[in-house]
């Protein structure tokens, strides 16, 4: 999977794209098939999967962080499955914040695992297994929709409402992951995030099809420190921009932005340039979350950053406040249908006496 989206891919449609068209159909007709083909493994626990139509971040981990909080107010007992991009470690881990680098298990793991019991691995199905014997009985899955193989009871796809679906053209022509008709007819329901409209005609495929449509916004919570505030904002993230325009919301005044490739590692002399580009202009520097987590336990340039950056926290907000306990009711609903119906199926193979 490409990890970095190239900015022709947020536009209309160019020549580059038009160029690539002939990969794309490849890489479509490969995508599409392995959804299609079935042949997931199955999990005794609900498995909740949060995905994107697209590469590139949409707000999937705000959105898990906010399942976990309702399947744990109807008591259940939920855990994170992450791939732990960005990470180095290539066997199932159970994440453990206060041991754990970035380095290792990936920055969107250490913020799950701040929530809930949280398990890496490049085999999704030995990670579920993982979650399952540390006594987890809802399975939430960040990220995974096209590729995992492991059966879902709900796939929640988040899509951004500003960009969307970039220029609709499949990867490396653009950022779409698989044919968004063949994806259509995996997803369970379609969460979009903000007021944009370029969603929409995503939005009205899929309530035609009879698919839950769930509306939410990503809010950051409360700093009232950098009210009227000059910052330097720094973001290593798949869109940048929306997070400068959470700072901006936050009514602090950015004087100097410096974006970076999302999951980007910094390195000390960045780090150190930000320091003093801070230091010179008198500009108190905000980061987000998931970048502050890729500083934490490093010394250094690291350490010092660290401890004059103000981390921006945002929470996904769904317009309806009971939407994320009724998509678990959905999940754990689809996990007992899907129960029953391998039982019926292992006792219609049993042999006849």
């Amino acid at each position: 999977m490409v990890s970095e989206a190239p900015p022709f891919w947020w536009t209309k449609a160019d020549w580059r794209a038009w160029a690539l068209a002939p990969v794309s159909y490849v890489y479509g007709r490969v995508a599409g098939g392995r959804m299609a083909s079935g042949g997931r493994a199955s999990v005794p626990a609900p498995v909740l999967c949060v995905g994107n139509f697209t590469v590139g971040g949409a707000g999937k981990t705000p959105t898990a962080l906010a399942l976990a909080v309702a399947a744990r107010e109807k008591g259940y007992k939920p855990g994170f499955l992450s791939r732990g991009y960005g990470g180095s470690l290539d066997v199932t881990t159970l994440v453990d914040v206060e041991h754990h680098k970035a380095a290792a298990v990936g920055d969107e793991a250490l913020l799950l695992a701040r929530v809930a019991t949280t398990v890496v691995s490049r085999r999704r199905v030995d990670g579920a297994r993982k979650l399952i014997a540390e006594g987890v009985d809802l399975i939430i899955m960040d990220d995974g929709f096209q590729s995992a193989r492991l059966r879902l009871d709900f796939a929640l796809i988040v899509i951004d409402s500003v960009r969307g679906i970039g220029n609709g053209h499949l990867v490396p022509g653009g950022p779409v992951r698989a044919p968004i008709a063949e994806q259509m007819r995996h997803l369970s329901a379609i969460l979009k995030v903000g007021n944009g409209d370029a969603a929409d005609h995503l939005v009205r495929q899929a309530a035609r099809a009879g698919k839950p449509v769930y509306v939410a916004a990503l809010k950051a919570r409360p700093l009232a420190e950098l009210k009227d505030k000059p910052v330097l904002a720094f973001a290593g993230i798949a869109d940048p921009e929306k997070f400068y325009r959470t700072v901006e919301a936050l009514q602090a005044r950015i004087v100097v932005k410096q974006s970076f490739t999302d999951h980007h590692y910094f390195g000390d002399d960045e780090l150190a340039d930000l320091l003093r580009e801070a230091d010179r202009e008198g500009l108190v520097p905000v980061t987000t979350a998931k970048d502050a987590a890729r500083l934490v336990g490093l010394h250094g340039a690291a350490e010092t950053l660290l401890k004059k950056v103000q981390i921006v926290e945002v929470d996904m907000t769904f317009d309806d406040p009971n939407a994320p306990g009724k998509i678990i009711d959905l999940a754990v609903a689809n996990y007992q249908r899907r129960r029953l119906q391998e039982s019926r199926q292992k006792d219609q193979q049993a042999p006849q006496p």
